[in-house]
């Protein structure tokens, strides 16, 4: 594990916003939600957990930005450091009372990622990594699966929900065509988590449209710090502008990318 300042740091604000998770998951029937759109729910412990991660956060680093989901940009006075924190990944899991969910924290210094942190309080399963030194998942050390054959690629993905209902036809197409040459897809609803199992060699490869960049931040600097690769959807490496990502080990991410881009 990293016992750097840094991550000391990331790791005590998501535990203790993990408390508060882990208490709101065991009783979610009586927790206040609010719909910003269709398929698109915010929770009174997104909330609460997002205001724990930014006090802790600016407490131990002060003058770092934010890029926050519920609470947008908050300009810091250090410009080169810029938090990207997900307070609730997964809020539509957590609602329905599945344990698949998870805070996400990524730190870019001079616009790039530096590390990451991804912790499910459901299950205590926390990833992080911090540039240099590797992946780790639960104490273990973290490397990308080596797989080079599609035809025995377990894939994940990211699916448009009722809101967005004029990117499904070009997701059925790509489902589609990597249905065709991979063993099997999988589909979790929490693209930090997502992220992670890519990481971890547990998936073969993620693709995902229309994410922010709060959603993958950590995770991309996981996959990175794990020896994968990751591209925007058009094979770019502007995926946090971009909102689209695809990752994998270097084989089974550009054979990924191919066949969405060819979809």
């Amino acid at each position: 594990m990293i016992r750097s300042a840094l991550m000391n740091v990331m790791t005590a604000a998501a535990l203790k916003a993990g408390r508060g998770l882990k208490r709101d998951f065991g009783e979610v029937e009586n927790l206040q939600v609010s719909i910003k759109g269709p398929g698109d729910f915010v929770s009174a412990a997104d909330k609460k957990s997002e205001k724990t991660l930014f006090e802790e956060l600016s407490k131990a680093r002060p003058g770092y930005g934010f890029v926050l989901e519920e609470s947008g940009i908050v300009e810091g006075s250090d410009k080169s450091h810029v938090w990207y924190i997900d307070p609730l990944d997964g809020t539509t899991n957590f609602l329905h009372g599945l344990p698949i969910f998870a805070i996400s924290i990524g730190l870019a210094r001079e616009g790039q990622l530096v590390a990451g942190l991804v912790y499910n309080p459901a299950t205590d399963d926390m990833f992080v990594a911090e540039k240099g030194q590797g992946a780790w998942g639960n104490s273990h050390r973290l490397r990308v699966a080596a797989r080079r054959n599609m035809a025995d690629a377990l894939i994940g993905c990211g699916a448009p929900h009722i809101g967005k209902i004029k990117e499904h036809p070009r997701f059925q197409a790509e489902f589609a065509a990597v249905t065709a040459k991979v063993v099997n897809i999988r589909r979790l609803g929490a693209a930090a988590i997502d992220l992670c199992y890519v990481a971890s060699g547990r998936y073969d490869g993620f693709w995902e449209r229309g994410l922010q960049s709060w959603d993958m931040a950590a995770g991309v600097h996981i996959i990175r710090e794990a020896g994968g690769y990751v591209t925007d959807a058009d094979g770019g490496t502007d995926m946090l502008t971009k909102g689209s990502i695809c990752a994998g080990n270097e084989f089974v991410q550009q054979h990924l990318l191919d066949l969405i881009r060819s979809a």
